[in-house]
């Protein structure tokens, strides 16, 4: 339900709110939630909500970029739906478990362009720079390397280098995948960490607030994984009727939340 009861009936509802004017779609980190993403981008596809810009961290980073880059959300979704743990699987010694260039081919076979540049939709990913220690924002160069280093989890992938420098996982600094996000009015899909070791209040798990943001929450998602790949695709469902109820609903001061 949301978390704004008692708004008026007759008040714009979330599809409304975002057909109004140009907004952002920032899709947040979560280990393999890239499967609920790829069923909030279907949903808004079917109701002709393209965004002007888009970003995102990790699982955000790979559904937003095979959005910008021209995929169509069915086309992402029947990609996803057949992956199998063979596909982007290559472990090998090093600083993390998958060296990671199986996953970085599959994804230039997967994308219909290879660079930023040549995206349909603005995209900005961001990354997570090993020697700065902080986040870097990735917007022009190598459309599947930068996916790769914004999903590169630590200890589970190497780091992904770049123009010299070592990447990781977005999400490490930037969760929400909104540092490179330019809009003054965001949708933000937010994936909620179960992870036992965060607080609850935590940089990592806490809803960000600033002006023209809407984050929207799908709870009770199956949590999927390398070996659990069935999961996601029953996440890919729910999310997806999740998110068609969502834009029915009235458009949120800040906070929608959505469950089964």
């Amino acid at each position: 339900m949301s978390e704004q009861p008692g708004k008026p009936s007759g008040a714009p509802t979330l599809g409304d709110w975002l057909a109004l004017a140009p907004f952002g779609l920032t899709l947040s980190s979560g280990f393999f939630g890239f499967f609920a993403h790829a069923g909030v981008v279907q949903a808004l596809a079917e109701r002709g909500l393209r965004p002007a810009q888009v970003s995102g961290s990790s699982a955000g980073a790979l559904i937003g970029a095979s959005w910008a880059a021209g995929l169509s959300p069915p086309a992402i979704a029947e990609r996803l739906l057949t992956l199998d743990k063979a596909d982007f699987w290559d472990p090998f010694p090093g600083a993390g478990l998958i060296r990671g260039k199986r996953f970085e081919r599959l994804l230039e076979h997967w994308l219909p362009v290879q660079r930023f540049e040549d995206c349909r939709i603005p995209l900005a990913l961001s990354v997570y720079d090993v020697f700065a220690r902080r986040t870097r924002v990735l917007t022009t160069g190598r459309l599947a390397r930068a996916i790769r280093a914004s999903c590169a989890v630590p200890l589970m992938f190497h780091p992904v280098w770049i123009g010299g420098r070592p990447y990781l996982d977005g999400g490490v600094r930037d969760r929400p995948g909104l540092e490179g996000m330019d809009q003054s009015r965001v949708l933000y899909h937010h994936l909620a960490s179960r992870s036992p070791w965060r607080a609850t209040d935590g940089a990592h798990t806490i809803i960000p607030k600033r002006p023209g943001l809407i984050a929207l929450i799908l709870d009770d998602l199956p949590r999927a994984g390398p070996d659990a790949l069935d999961r996601g695709v029953e996440a890919y469902h729910l999310a997806l009727a999740l998110t068609r109820d969502a834009l029915n609903r009235p458009a949120p001061a800040h906070v929608l939340r959505v469950g089964a």
